[in-house]
């Protein structure tokens, strides 16, 4: 009978490469190598001590790893635009033969046969289509978010392009920027680009008379917003629709002329729309496994609830799922992290005929925290609502949480 080390490693497909599906390569990449996970803060944890063979494949149409968080700040600064973008080659934790990565999409799930259709891209902008086999399968490809909620580009440098015409437009909006839409990344566009652009006319417009008006927050947040938004040197058109947004002539003093629902006008030379459209990137899944608009639905453990084929084997995390909370880059990482906890605990039944010990999801309260540009404003049920430095080096810093992400995930340090 062949030892442990000669069987074949588990082959895990991790759909998406962002925060849930790097947290959920590297954690599983931690355990398989018999040490203690790196989300793991117990003191008393030594780590499973055994070890098991895996390959980790990373399918993501982006060539690298994108701090999203920090898009805001991307949109009016070059150097931070090009710091958050990280190629998957360039990140020093990724590089381990456990890991592979491959530029494209999954455009299918066989759940009963355990195979992947991938469309991988290839040079010249084309493509080709493969079959990876997979034991255990992680959908963490999150949602799909149109500009300015996330890059159009799939590669570091169509977005740096496409960034650099962001900040040179804001630059040269010399009859103000218009940013429409109080949701939070309308808010955190708005300031981080007068932060950036401290003599820059800066508008946001909203149609409701409270800013965050979708979210289930208590109104001493959203009006704590309000407040320190304007603090900041934000002006506000609050209670009116954009109706029409005229382009002007050459002769104009601007490019554009807003007109609101309740008869207001309002020149800008620039104009972002950041009303949120998004939608969960769960098209290549079977439709019975998620709920009326496309969500993953799971077991508190993160299994897919779904009665399909080999259910076991097929896990879900992040923006993703349907699971309580305002989703969060934390919670992304975090449901990772419990996913592939019990992915190798089934790893460990198999190979070792240990009783698997599963973690679970807990409910979890809306909650909320927002750069605004040089301080920041949370809401926690368990700390309630603050604001300043407290929160802003909590969870920001001068990067809106760049380093805060890469050193929590370990993105720097080489995978023993």
């Amino acid at each position: 009978m062949p030892g442990l080390e000669e069987q074949p490693p588990f082959k895990v497909l991790i759909v998406g490469g962002s925060y849930s599906g790097l947290a959920a390569t590297l954690n599983l990449i931690d355990l398989c190598h018999g040490r203690k996970c790196r989300f793991n803060l117990d003191e008393n944890e030594k780590g499973p001590g055994h070890t098991i063979p895996v390959q980790v494949t990373i399918v993501d149409e982006r060539d690298g790893y994108y701090h999203l968080i920090g898009l805001p700040l991307a949109m009016a600064s070059n150097a931070d635009a090009s710091t958050f973008w990280k190629k998957f080659d360039d990140i020093p934790a990724l590089q381990s033969p456990d890991i592979n990565h491959i530029q494209g999409r999954v455009d299918s799930i066989d759940c009963k046969s355990r195979i992947a259709r991938i469309r991988q891209n290839t040079a010249n902008d084309g493509h080709k289509i493969i079959e990876e086999k997979y034991d255990f399968m992680v959908a963490c490809s999150g949602l799909r978010r149109e500009w300015p909620s996330a890059p159009k580009s799939l590669t570091r440098e169509a977005y740096l392009a496409e960034t650099a015409e962001s900040v040179q437009t804001i630059e040269e909006a010399s009859a103000g920027v218009v940013v429409i839409g109080g949701g939070a990344v309308g808010i955190e566009i708005a300031a981080e680009i007068k932060m950036v652009q401290p003599e820059a006319k800066v508008t946001l417009v909203h149609s409701r008379q409270q800013l965050l008006s979708s979210e289930d927050l208590p109104d001493e947040f959203k009006d704590k917003t309000l407040e320190m938004l304007k603090e900041s040197g934000v002006e506000l058109v609050m209670g009116a629709r954009v109706q029409d947004t005229v382009r002007g002539d050459e002769s104009a003093p601007a490019k554009y002329m807003l007109k609101f629902s309740d008869g207001r006008e309002l020149a800008a030379d620039h104009v972002i729309n950041a009303v949120s459209r998004f939608a969960p990137t769960s098209s290549y899944l079977p439709k019975e496994a998620c709920d009326a608009e496309g969500y993953v639905r799971i077991t508190p453990d993160l299994q897919f609830s779904a009665d399909i084929p080999n259910k076991k084997y097929h896990y879900a995390a992040g923006d993703i799922v349907a699971w309580s909370g305002i989703k969060r880059g934390g919670q992304a990482m975090h449901q990772a992290h419990f996913a592939v906890f019990n992915i190798h605990q089934q790893m460990l039944a198999e190979r070792y005929n240990t009783e698997p010990k599963f973690v679970e999801l807990v409910e979890v309260a809306p909650m909320m925290a927002l750069a605004l540009g040089k301080t920041a404003v949370g809401y926690f049920p368990a700390m309630g609502l603050s604001s300043g430095d407290e929160i802003r080096n909590m969870f920001f810093n001068d990067d809106l949480g760049y380093e805060i992400c890469w050193k929590w995930m370990r993105l720097g340090e080489a995978t023993e």
